[in-house]
């Protein structure tokens, strides 16, 4: 018996944490919902690095950008520091893609793990030169940017872009990197054509604006080059649209945002209710609040077609903004909570940009309650100074990549 337990021993010593089988370093990484944390088990050893490629865990935690250029790990609040190009701003993101701004108005995607970079025309240029009698006034603008196909499988996929003012007239960019090919003009249109966001959904482009939805044709002219036109109104506005949740009081007044997210083969439209205080205005919003939201999915199976309430996101939670939009899958152990919407404040002009955390919070959407962005034992930052865009960015895992 002592000479086996001796012979236990001296194996066991012979052993060393670079002899972890494989399907132990699995459940490892699957316990590690941090991109950063699973780059440092990387770390360790080549037999780790080459042993996490053959694994599969679930997604790593999603981040959200801070105005100084960082990013926050969300829900646990690891504060992520990535280098970019000199000179350039994030001002949004598509999935792992971070899309930049130079100070002389290039702008370009980049995968920051990978440095892949995809040129884009000039967003700021092309939008003063197509806009007639602009007086070359100086102007704010929002971009929100929007693939058919991921960057990282169809690098060479369209790449449409929301522009939108600060008097909220807006434009669709179609292009085809590096070059711009057509817009769409906001103006031309109705009024209320005028959109708040936009999204791909069963490879069409669609956009919404005060409880409408509406399509775009985008085809090649003889040069095969894109083109893109409004076509349809597919869902006209509905006084039952904007029912206010049952725990709002019809008798104050709320500002609203909408949001176009794809999940699990829908398309959502997201409407957020903000307690607004018209006595603040001066303050920016410092002490408006986001107190519920409402759900809708686009039925297009109808004639016409028209919203339905959903009261669950079939175990999804969505992470909504301004820049970037994105349904996502909870797993066991990543923090996320699932039919549950994730918020943060991205409402001001660009001009007068203030901390993403302030209005920022997770809505579940089962019982209307609002809950802290960040996990109870999470640190919030003291530091939210600068002038990027807030949005949301969900790192991949392939561990090639890192």
């Amino acid at each position: 018996m002592r000479s086996s337990r001796t012979l236990m021993m001296k194996a066991a010593e012979s052993l060393s944490w670079s002899d972890l089988p494989s399907e132990l370093l699995g459940l490892v990484l699957e316990r590690l919902p941090s991109l950063a944390d699973r780059v440092r088990l990387r770390a360790v050893c080549q037999p780790w690095r080459s042993n996490a490629r053959l694994q599969s865990p679930s997604p790593p935690l999603p981040w959200l950008s801070l105005l100084d250029g960082t990013f926050l790990s969300i829900p646990d609040g690891k504060v992520i520091r990535m280098a970019l190009p000199d000179n350039a701003h994030c001002y949004g993101s598509i999935d792992n893609w971070l899309f930049l701004m130079q100070i002389d108005g290039g702008c370009s995607l980049m995968n920051p793990f990978s440095k892949a970079t995809l040129d884009l025309p000039k967003l700021a240029a092309v939008w003063c030169r197509d806009w007639l009698n602009s007086d070359n006034r100086f102007t704010t603008l929002f971009y929100k940017l929007v693939v058919p196909s991921p960057p990282d499988s169809s690098p060479e996929s369209l790449v449409a872009v929301l522009i939108v003012d600060d008097v909220n007239c807006s434009t669709v960019c179609i292009c085809q990197p590096p070059v711009a090919t057509d817009l769409s003009r906001g103006r031309g249109m109705q009024p209320s054509w005028s959109l708040f966001d936009v999204a791909f959904f069963n490879g069409k482009l669609y956009g919404t604006a005060f409880g409408k939805l509406v399509s775009f044709e985008i085809g090649y002219d003889l040069g095969s080059k894109p083109k893109i036109s409004a076509t349809d109104c597919i869902i006209n506005y509905r006084d039952d649209i904007w029912d206010l949740p049952e725990s709002l009081s019809r008798e104050r007044s709320y500002m609203s945002r909408e949001y176009l997210v794809e999940c699990r083969g829908k398309l959502l439209r997201v409407a957020r209710f903000i307690q607004d205080h018209p006595g603040h205005a001066s303050l920016l919003f410092e002490h408006d609040r986001t107190i519920a939201f409402s759900v809708f999915e686009a039925d297009l199976s109808t004639n016409p077609a028209q919203w339905r309430r959903v009261n669950n996101l079939g175990s999804q939670a969505l992470f909504v903004g301004r820049h970037c939009s994105k349904s996502f899958p909870p797993g066991e152990y990543n923090g996320i909570q699932e039919d549950c919407i994730y918020f943060m404040c991205d409402y001001t002009l660009p001009d007068y940009a203030v901390d993403p955390l302030r209005d920022s919070g997770v809505y579940n959407l089962r019982n209307g309650m609002i809950t802290p962005l960040l996990s109870q034992t999470a640190t919030a930052p003291q530091h939210h100074g600068g002038q990027r865009r807030p949005t949301w960015f969900f790192p991949a895992d392939p561990a090639d990549s890192i």
